[in-house]
Formats: structure tokens, C-alpha cells, sequence
């Protein structure tokens, strides 16, 4: 029995005498006494005049030794940051969220402490996150309240953006973040001037070879004719007459009349009076050569598309629907000389990609729908890619158009007889060929350039003279005098 009550009365000195406890905003306080005519007066409790600061970070704690044993704790917000009693001189302060309170510390002497807790971000691992994975940025990291500032000057919206995201894992929300970042002005972009040269030569060769033989208009032995294969302009018999002894078949002829009529008279000529015969012979070799240019100056920024195009557009009839509800529109197609670029600036250098085109109308091998005559396009094309620098020449050549028609007219039956059969036949061969050249130079046009030429064209006299100011127009004439 009385170990029992030794050890029962040891357990009530522990209790009592380790005193530990915790108090919080809301924790119930004592009622104070009322105010009576009986009442003692009530002495002030005595506060320490020195306030201690604590800075924490957000997820972080910190042991705080009071110095005597503590009998109440009191925060101003217990969401900012909480207080528990690890020993009777000893508080634990967790931080939660960022802010700033107050806390006060009772102890069993009646005196209070005060503590003023700023709670804040790891805003240096930010800075350091930010300046390792956004070099060359300038960006200043702040924090105010619950708050996260980024400031300072960025190179580009890109960057700004870029920030943001980052600042946006160290907040609850991201419209946490406030963003008073300044984007640069980017700097001006180079433009490239691309001066380009189309040159295409076409070379032409043509062989014709054929004749036509014909008699006087008297004929021979009062016999007209003429052998011809249509090919070439043959002569013609006009004001033809004649008498005869009779008005019967096969009469002899007195007299004959007539003349003749020619177009052309081919190259060789020759007739003879005294037989009544004539032949003309055409033999004729042609040579050609043809040049034309066109001399197009574009100007484009640097990673801009610039095109041009000197030609013109065809309509192509489009059928939409079937059967009843068959309708008919119109499209048109583009053709001539056309030209696609997109140059990139990189340092002295020009990265080009050019795409030249020539396309003309052909005719030759048109279709013909529903009554429409739908020519067909002869193109020529080349894409590439290549580098360049400030006025260097690219010369793109070899796109050939080579053509050959060779037409054979002749007589059947006599035309094909050995040796013989040239007289009754004509013979024409044509031969095309044409090449395009292509001839392109950049030149890098620095900010503040004058440009190309610094003169802008004029007119090489004025509409009307100008009314010296000491004159006056005199007043014309009536249109209608009366």
C-alpha cells in the first residue's frame, strides 16, 4: 500500500510540476474578474520591450529558446505559420504560407515575449533557376506577401513568357506571378535586295524544199496545167479565153487568151516561151536567234517570302455537280514569269532559297471542252537552296526546250516514184531550241540605306507651263460664238 501511494503522488509532481502548455489566438482565456465596488485594482502584465524577428521559409522550421519556462503561446494568423512546445523553454515554429505576424510568449512569471515571424519564399533558388536556365536575362526576382515579382528587361516575348513559367512552380497559382518584365525593342531587320536577270535565247532553224510546175495560160498544144502540193503559193490562171472552128468536140483551137497571177514567186523562177512550161522551186534555209529579258528588283525582309510574277492569267472552265445540276465556273490560271524567293540574313551572308518559273501558253496542245478552247501550259521550273554573299552572282542555266516538226507534202502515186517523185513533192523541217538563263545577285540592305538609287523618277517637262505670279490667265474663247 505504500509504494502505492509513493509512486501515485510522484506521478502528481510530474504533472504538476512540468507545467507545459499550449496556447493559441483561439484558445479559451481565463474570464478576467469583473469590476466591482469590492474589486482590487488589476496590475498590468508586464511586456519585454524587445521584439525579436524571425524570417522563415515557406515549408521550413526553426527552434526558438524562450529562456525561462513558458506558460501560454499566442499567433496573430495560425495559417501563416503554427508554434508547438517541444520543452518548457523551448517553442517549434513551422512556416506554412508567406506573410508576416506577431507572436507572444507567456511565461510563468507573468512576463511576454514577442516575436514578429516574416514568412517568405526560397526566392534564391528561383533567381538561381532563372539565371542558369534563362542566360543573358537580366530578370530581378522579389517577393511581396504571397506574391512572386518578376521585373527587369528580356530579350523577347518568348523569354518573358518562358520566366513566368518557371516563377509559376514556386507559387500556389500561377496568377501569383506578377510580371513587370520589359521586352526589348528588337533590333531593325536586315532587308535583302535581290536583283535578278531572266534571259532566254531561242534559236530557230528552218528548211523548206519543194516546186510547182505549170504551163503558159495558152497552155501546150492548147493544154493548161499545173502540178502543185498546196505547200507553197503557187501560180494562178486568170482572164482565160479562147476560139475554136466549131462548136464541136475536139475542134481546133484558133486563138487562146490569158494571164497569169502570182503571190510568190518562191525563190527560182523560170519560164519558157518557147516550150509554154515554168517552174518555181523553193529552197530556203532560215536562222534565228531571239532574246528576251526581264530584269525584276525585289526587296524582301530577312525570312519574309517575296514573289513576282510578269505574265498574265488564263480562264479554265471548272464543271461542279452532275447530271441536271451540272453548272460551269471559271478559274484562272497564272502564267508568264514568276519568281519565289525567302532570303535569310546570317552575318555577310545570304541563305537563299530562289524558285524561278517560265511558263507561256500552248496552244499546240490545247483541249477543247464543251466548246472551249483550253490552251496548255509549256513550264519551265527550278527550286534551290544555296548561300550567298553580299553581291555575288548565281547563275541558274540549262533549262533547254528543244523541238523538232519535219512536214513531207506530196502527190500520191507519182510523188513516190524514185528519182522522178521529187518534182511532186514538197518537203519542210523546223527546229526550236530555247534556253533559259536565270541570273540572280543579293545585296544586303543596312538599316538607314538610301536604297537603290537616290534619284526617283521625273517627268521631262511639266503638263503646263508655269503663270508667272505678276499674270493672269486670259480667259479662252467661246466655244459656241454666237
Amino acid at each position: 500500500m505504500n509504494s502505492r501511494r509513493v509512486l501515485i503522488f510522484i506521478l502528481v509532481i510530474c504533472v504538476l510540476g512540468s507545467g507545459r502548455a499550449v496556447y493559441t489566438q483561439t484558445d479559451a482565456v481565463p474570464p478576467a474578474p469583473q469590476a466591482g465596488p469590492s474589486a482590487a485594482p488589476i496590475d498590468p502584465v508586464p511586456i519585454d520591450s524587445a521584439v525579436t524577428d524571425l524570417s522563415l521559409l515557406v515549408g521550413r522550421s526553426t527552434i526558438v529558446e524562450v529562456g525561462s519556462p513558458i506558460a501560454r503561446v499566442s499567433l496573430t494568423s495560425a495559417d501563416v505559420a503554427d508554434a508547438l512546445v517541444t520543452s518548457p523553454s523551448q517553442l517549434l515554429v513551422h512556416a506554412k504560407v508567406p506573410g508576416r505576424i506577431s507572436m507572444f510568449v507567456w511565461d510563468r512569471a507573468g512576463s511576454i515575449q514577442r516575436y514578429e515571424i516574416a514568412v517568405q519564399r526560397d526566392l534564391a533558388r528561383l533567381a538561381a533557376d532563372v539565371k542558369q536556365l534563362l542566360p543573358g536575362e537580366p530578370i530581378d526576382v522579389r517577393g511581396n506577401g504571397k506574391y512572386v515579382i518578376l521585373s527587369g528587361h528580356v530579350s523577347s516575348k518568348e523569354a518573358a513568357e518562358r520566366a513566368v513559367n518557371l516563377a509559376a512552380g514556386f507559387v500556389d497559382a500561377r496568377a501569383d506571378v506578377v510580371t513587370l518584365l520589359q521586352v526589348q525593342p528588337a533590333p531593325p531587320t536586315p532587308q535583302v535586295l535581290l536583283q535578278v536577270r531572266f534571259a532566254e535565247v531561242s534559236r530557230a532553224a528552218l528548211t523548206e524544199l519543194g516546186l510547182s510546175l505549170f504551163t503558159s495560160p495558152t497552155g501546150v498544144r492548147n493544154t493548161v496545167g499545173r502540178v502543185t502540193t498546196q505547200q507553197f503559193a503557187a501560180p494562178g490562171f486568170t482572164e482565160q479565153s479562147w476560139t475554136k472552128e466549131s462548136s464541136e468536140f475536139g475542134a481546133p483551137v484558133t486563138s487562146a487568151e490569158g494571164k497569169f497571177s502570182f503571190t510568190d514567186f518562191l525563190n527560182f523562177f523560170v519560164f519558157s516561151q518557147r516550150y509554154d512550161l515554168g517552174v518555181m522551186i523553193r529552197a530556203m534555209q532560215q536562222r534565228g536567234l531571239f532574246q528576251s529579258l526581264a530584269e525584276p528588283n525585289l526587296v524582301a525582309e530577312s525570312g519574309k517570302e517575296a514573289s513576282f510574277l510578269a505574265g498574265g492569267e488564263f480562264p479554265i472552265p471548272v464543271a461542279q455537280g452532275s447530271g441536271g445540276n451540272l453548272a460551269i465556273s471559271v478559274i484562272f490560271k497564272e502564267f508568264g514569269i514568276r519568281l519565289n524567293f525567302t532570303p535569310v540574313v546570317q552575318g555577310d551572308q545570304v541563305h537563299l532559297k530562289v524558285r524561278p518559273e517560265v511558263s507561256t501558253l500552248d496552244f499546240g496542245n490545247a483541249v477543247i471542252l464543251n466548246g472551249f478552247r483550253i490552251p496548255a501550259l509549256t513550264t519551265r521550273r527550278t527550286e534551290t537552296e544555296l548561300a550567298l554573299t553580299d553581291g555575288q552572282t548565281f547563275a541558274i542555266a540549262g533549262l533547254m526546250n528543244n523541238t523538232m516538226n519535219s512536214t513531207l507534202q506530196k502527190i500520191p502515186g507519182i510523188g513516190d516514184i524514185p528519182i522522178l517523185g521529187y518534182l511532186f513533192r514538197s518537203k519542210a523541217a523546223q527546229k526550236n531550241q530555247t534556253e533559259l538563263v536565270v541570273m540572280i545577285t543579293p545585296h544586303i540592305l543596312k538599316p538607314g540605306s538610301a536604297g537603290v538609287t537616290s534619284q526617283t523618277p521625273r517627268m521631262a517637262e511639266p503638263y503646263l507651263p508655269p503663270i508667272p505670279p505678276d499674270q493672269a490667265v486670259p480667259t479662252p474663247p467661246p466655244a459656241f460664238p454666237q
